[in-house]
């Protein structure tokens, strides 16, 4: 225990606010991460089934984790209502980690069908948040990426391919940089959930991305991660939205990668073993996904003589997840201190399947997901299903025009 106390944070003498809940947030964790040493806790996991009487090694809540996410699939509470411009987020977050957990929830896939549907603005081509609600990139990317992890015919054909090409045309600017919606913000994050609609259903024309890849890597800041625009901080979220939309285009040549790799690293702390966002924030497991795709897209997407593994310690990350994330009966949660809720739950998810299948696998069988993009975020067997069915259509500009 005091060789891992010894890599604590240190405050250098000199105590902040962010110093002081950084060491909570480690005081909090810590009884989780090494309950071998603490009976009660140790006793607790094992009565949650988080870990095993015998040996102590961490347990996926399977079970648990599934009955969590369908009881969203059918109703959710009037504590949601806040959420009613994220519904398409919502039918995407509990399909995928189901799909992650090896379930694929057919009885529920007509209404999800008919739901995204109605949820595309008939006006522009672009989903928006819920039925009526403005055509916005964001909803529009989760869409795109719920009908793949449904995967039939009639998920993929409800798209307006042309209607949607016309529309995220007039949301370029003239720079390279993409507006999130009319008249909206422009960040990595717009031009990422662009190329990702329009690489999927196979309409990114050379007209569509000119300029996009240089205005992405004109995000990078001196950290070497990237931030939402020019100039700002780097974050973890806009570092994924950046490599991975470079690695749509071809162009991860663009950037610093060594640059990259070293703010990467440093992200990873040291005793919880998650990622935190930004430079001196605290852990969160949705991270786990945002950071710990970057190597990953680097392995799959990259010039070859940039693929050096994965670089962080992933153990240490499926730990976190396990031990600190997972919340009983089912659900996963951002840390100990925190609730379960959806998003976490497929991005916890997710990043635990690139640990696993770009890192090391679980010692468990039982623990592990199956296999998910590290750029697209859908399983791998799904997204070459939704590639095959696009790929065959037209993709011209002319062609996607006259649509």
């Amino acid at each position: 225990m005091s060789s891992t106390l010894s890599s604590a944070f240190d405050d250098e003498g000199a105590p902040t606010h962010s110093s002081e809940v950084q060491a909570d947030c480690e005081r909090e964790c810590f009884p989780y991460l090494f309950h071998a040493a603490i009976a009660e806790v140790r006793a607790q996991l094992v009565h949650d089934g988080i870990v095993n009487d015998d040996d102590g090694a961490p347990h996926l809540l399977r079970d648990g984790h599934i009955h969590y996410i369908r009881s969203g699939l059918r109703y959710l509470r009037s504590a949601f209502a806040g959420l009613d411009a994220s519904r398409p987020w919502m039918v995407y977050w509990m399909l995928h980690a189901l799909n992650l957990l090896g379930v694929r929830p057919s009885a529920y896939y007509d209404d999800a069908i008919v739901f995204l549907a109605r949820c595309q603005n008939a006006a522009t081509g672009g989903f928006g948040g819920g039925p009526g609600q403005l055509a916005h990139c964001a909803p529009s990317y989760a869409t795109v990426l719920a009908l793949a992890t449904i995967g039939t015919p009639r998920a993929f054909a409800i798209v307006d391919r042309g209607a949607m090409y016309r529309w995220l045309l007039s949301l370029r600017r003239g720079d390279g940089g993409v507006h999130i919606h009319e008249d909206g913000e422009v960040d990595v994050r717009s031009a990422y959930t662009m190329l990702t609609i329009s690489s999927m259903l196979n309409i990114m024309t050379p007209e569509l991305v000119e300029g996009v890849a240089e205005w992405i890597a004109s995000c990078q800041t001196y950290e070497g991660g990237f931030a939402g625009e020019p100039g700002a901080e780097a974050h973890g979220g806009y570092a994924f939205n950046a490599l991975a939309g470079l690695a749509i285009l071809g162009r991860i040549d663009l950037i610093d990668l060594d640059a990259l790799r070293r703010w990467l690293v440093s992200r990873q702390l040291n005793v919880e073993g998650g990622f935190q966002g930004r430079t001196n924030k605290l852990v969160d497991g949705c991270y786990s996904f945002w950071q710990g795709a970057l190597p990953a897209i680097i392995d799959r997407y990259g010039p070859p003589e940039a693929r050096r593994g994965i670089l962080y310690n992933e153990e240490c990350l499926q730990r976190y997840i396990l031990l600190c994330c997972q919340q009983t009966p089912g659900g996963l949660r951002d840390k100990p201190s925190k609730n379960r809720d959806f998003y976490h739950t497929c991005y916890t998810l997710s990043g635990l399947s690139v640990a696993q299948y770009f890192g090391t696998l679980a010692d468990d069988d039982a623990n592990m997901l199956e296999k998910t993009d590290p750029v697209y975020n859908v399983v791998d067997v799904n997204l070459e299903a939704a590639l095959a069915y696009y790929e065959k259509l037209e993709s011209s500009h002319a062609a996607l025009l006259a649509l």
